[in-house]
This record gives C-alpha cells, sequence and structure tokens, in this order.
C-alpha cells in the first residue's frame, strides 16, 4: 500500500474481547497492513472499560499499528447489573482521559432481552444524561427496539449527538436518526445473502455513514463463521461501494472523515 491510498477506520470494535488474547498485537498489525489507520475500541461494561483503558491510555502505538480509541459504556445486554457506580465510573473515564471519545455502546436490545426492558432503557437514559454532560457523541446499539428508540432520540433532539451502530433497523427509525443529526453505521451484515436493507443503505447521505466490523462478532462474506477482526472493515467498505454504486476509494475516503470529524480523532 502506497502512502497516498486512502485509509480506513474501524469505528466499532472490540478489541478487549478474549477472542483477541492471544493475538491482538498480530490482529492490529494485520489491520494496518490492510489500510486501516485507526480503531475505536467499544466497552461492554464497568470491569471491560479498565481494558479499554488500559488498552488506549498512553496513545503511543508502536509503528505498523493503527491508533486506537475507545468508549466507555454498559451494553444494554450488561443493564441488568450495573448502577449508579457505574455510571460514576463512565463519567470518571470518559472525562478524564482524551482517549475515550464517546459514551456507549448502550441502547435497547429487545431481541434476547438479556436484561429487563425497563431496566435497558433507564441505563440508555442515564447513557444519554452523561454524554450531554461531558460533551461526547453516544454509541447506540439497537434491536427489535425501533419504536422505543425513536421515542427517545426525539426526546433527546439537539441534546446529544450519536450514532446508530450496526444498523439493521427499519426505514422509520433510520428516517427520524437522520432527521436529528445522528450518524449511521453499518457492519458485515451488509455482505451476507440474506441481507434485504440495500435501499435503506443508498438512502444515508454520504456525510452520514461509517463502517464497522463489530469484531470479533459479525464477520463479513467470505469470513463468516470466523472471528472477526479490524482488517475486515475493508470488506465492509467494498461492499457499502456496491450497494452504493459509488467508487470504493470516495467511500473509504468519506466514511474516514466521518468517522474523525463524528469522534474528533486527533493525532
Amino acid at each position: 500500500m502506497s502512502p497516498t491510498d486512502p485509509m480506513l477506520i474501524d469505528s466499532h470494535c472490540h478489541l478487549t474481547d478474549e477472542q483477541y488474547d492471544g493475538d491482538r498485537g498480530e490482529v492490529l498489525a494485520r489491520a494496518r497492513r490492510a489500510g486501516v489507520e485507526k480503531v475505536v475500541s467499544i466497552c461492554s461494561d464497568a470491569a471491560d472499560l479498565q481494558r479499554v483503558e488500559a488498552l488506549v491510555d498512553d496513545g503511543t502505538e508502536p509503528e505498523g499499528l493503527p491508533q486506537l480509541w475507545g468508549t466507555a459504556g454498559v451494553h444494554p445486554h450488561e443493564a441488568m447489573d450495573a448502577g449508579d457506580a457505574d455510571l460514576d465510573r463512565i463519567r470518571r473515564a470518559a472525562g478524564g482521559n482524551r482517549r475515550i471519545v464517546a459514551i456507549g455502546e448502550t441502547g435497547l436490545d429487545f431481541f434476547y432481552d438479556h436484561s429487563p426492558r425497563e431496566i435497558q432503557e433507564g441505563l440508555f437514559r442515564g447513557h444519554l444524561e452523561t454524554a450531554e454532560a461531558l460533551n461526547l457523541p453516544v454509541v447506540v446499539h439497537s434491536r427489535d427496539a425501533d419504536g422505543l428508540t425513536i421515542r427517545i432520540l426525539k426526546e433527546w433532539s439537539g441534546r446529544v449527538r450519536g450514532v446508530l451502530h450496526c444498523f439493521t433497523g427499519g426505514e422509520e427509525l433510520l428516517r427520524t436518526a437522520l432527521e436529528l443529526g445522528w450518524m449511521i453505521s453499518f457492519t458485515g451484515i451488509i455482505t451476507f445473502k440474506r441481507y434485504q436493507g440495500q435501499e435503506l443503505v443508498r438512502s444515508v447521505p454520504q456525510d452520514r455513514i461509517m463502517v464497522e466490523t463489530d469484531g470479533p462478532y459479525l464477520a463479513p462474506t467470505p469470513h463468516r463463521g470466523h472471528r472477526n477482526e479490524p482488517a475486515y472493515v475493508v470488506r465492509v467498505a467494498e461492499e457499502l461501494a456496491a450497494i452504493r454504486r459509488e467508487d470504493p476509494e470516495e467511500v473509504q475516503v468519506y466514511t474516514t472523515e466521518n468517522a474523525i470529524g463524528f469522534f474528533e480523532l486527533g493525532g
């Protein structure tokens, strides 16, 4: 890859997941060779926050590896075990570490329902309050919860900026998010044979799209059934270009610019 080739950003990857424990450095080296310049490592719960901070803390990645950034939050799957102390920990981490660039992931998952829905909603609102107080963006997971997500996003109109990550929702949720100025992020799901959301993908303006892996989950075709990793965000961008009938290099450029602007990734 030449120095002038476009670079990509994996805007959502769980780099602290134990699936990377044996070869995390090699995973990052492969990502950099593939053209991935930066990775945002997403936090899943309070215990994970310590791992995220350790991963990104000094901001001096060795040559040949992507720059790393992180978030602070509790995934809706873990909401039942979270409380005020966890939100306080999130506030302190996000307020005191320049490499923690967003709140989340948070949101609603009514597909798995690992946590009671009212607890998910309360914690989601707590994350939004934290994001507003710190003037940070929020990373939102929404699965089978379009109606309540729409209502909450409208309540917070003009107060927070956010991204609907791994977007698989319906047209109304997409339209609402775009009207409120939110970003939309796509994963390897768009490469799956049974994916039916191509028209929605084409309807998102260029300046509102990011790409992600959500690794180690949701590996894109042809890697399905294997661990996902940041290098595969290249495949997501390729499929995005194909669906939208755009030049792949153009997609790399605007998704990278969008991620840098949204997360305010300096350095």
